[in-house]
């Protein structure tokens, strides 16, 4: 108790180096907060986008067609499942097709719907802009930068190729969806239409199921299938998409490993300097009974007090940047900007930040073990210390 009150006296006598420290640590607190934050946020951005936009919350289709995305490798004939969890079904046909206006013709994959199953469970119905969601036969819905490329307009006719033959749609609406890839790419049809393109019932079957669920409906499912059958959750149809958010992932290590140095660089150097100025007040703290080991106790406590300050007003900040910012689209437009420049990245227009209580225990790992590190230097600068020779000297 002795030496923590001591401890304490320096804290607030060391004024300017207190607050020194304790703003690095609040800054390296801040920053591992908030960079775990963002990087969960944009992993549920992308998740949310692929489920609720391009693809679906769990996909059934022949395990062949995941390999070789070939209608002819769909489904032949009608299919349902039958699982607790799955909250609505709906077939599609993916079919890879030529569109022309009679300004511009463009390749692109049309994706045939049944327009109630879809919005039972795809949010694209809900983002017609100008328009109205399809209804029958004959009828076609475009992402609006889509439209745009084309040069067509809401009632105007657009021809409809494939290898198979061809049909002469009207388009009824146009999405924003505010995902690039449904907007810059989004081209959807009624279900019998791409049937009579292709020739096929479905190529898949999309499931929806809570969030959260994907993986374990689809382990589920894959057990009692059909043999060729298989299911897959929204983050194993992501792709390259899952790759580039895997690889930025991997790119916070060397970032962690930054804020960790710089924390042990503000540990060290503050720790350092008390113990330098303080050399004969402790050869004469050593003189009168305290040992070299309690003096690095000692320096450790005023570290540690220093530390704790700036953790815990690093916490208090952090989270409340993590909330508001996790309530409000400060970051859309970047999105949107990084839509336009990489429409095939599949991104929203919007990220929102994740809160969790865990980030405060990885931010405490931090600082522990900078501080940790960082203190062995000063430690072992005061356990040699000579107190006679700064005694004299006194």
């Amino acid at each position: 108790m002795t030496l923590l009150r001591l401890a304490w006296r320096n804290v607030l006598r060391q004024r300017r180096r207190t607050l020194l420290l304790s703003l690095v640590l609040v800054y390296v607190t801040v920053a591992v907060l908030f960079l775990l934050g963002f990087l969960d946020g944009y992993g549920e951005s992308l998740v949310e986008s692929y489920a609720a936009y391009v693809e679906a919350p769990v996909v059934v289709a022949p395990r062949t067609f995941f390999e070789d995305p070939d209608p002819e490798n769909g489904l032949a004939t009608p299919l349902r499942v039958d699982h607790p969890r799955v909250l609505a079904q709906t077939p599609r046909l993916s079919l890879p097709t030529l569109l022309r206006s009679p300004y511009r013709a463009l390749g692109g994959i049309l994706l045939g719907v049944d327009p109630e199953g879809e919005r039972a469970l795809s949010r694209v119905p809900t983002k017609v802009a100008e328009g109205r969601w399809l209804r029958a036969p004959g009828e076609m819905v475009l992402g609006h930068r889509l439209a745009e490329r084309l040069d067509v307009r809401v009632g105007e006719r657009l021809l409809v190729e494939t290898g198979k033959g061809a049909l002469g749609l009207t388009v009824v609406g146009f999405v924003k969806a505010g995902v690039s890839n449904v907007d810059f790419a989004g081209a959807y049809v009624h279900l019998a239409d791409a049937r009579a393109l292709s020739g096929v019932w479905a190529t898949h079957l999309a499931l929806k199921v809570r969030r959260g669920q994907e993986e374990g409906v689809a382990q589920e499912l894959n057990r009692t299938l059909l043999e060729g059958l298989e299911a897959r959750g929204v983050w194993d149809l992501m792709g390259p998409i899952r790759a580039d958010y895997e690889a930025n992932r991997l790119f916070f290590f060397p970032l962690l490993g930054l804020f960790l140095l710089l924390a042990a660089l503000a540990v060290v150097s503050t720790a350092y300097v008390s113990v330098r100025e303080g050399l004969r007040e402790f050869a004469v703290a050593e003189s009168l009974g305290l040992t070299p080991g309690k003096l690095a106790l000692q320096v450790a406590l005023e570290a540690a007090i220093a530390s704790g300050l700036g953790f815990l007003l690093g916490l208090l900040l952090g989270y409340a940047l993590l909330l508001y910012t996790a309530t409000h689209d400060v970051f859309g437009p970047l999105m949107r900007l990084s839509g336009e420049l990489l429409p095939e990245a599949g991104l929203a227009e919007h990220l929102y930040t994740a809160v969790r209580p865990s980030y405060a225990l990885f931010a405490f790992l931090v600082v522990l073990f900078s501080a940790l590190l960082a203190l062995l230097f000063p430690g072992r600068l005061l356990l040699r210390t000579e107190a006679s020779r700064y005694l004299k000297e006194a």
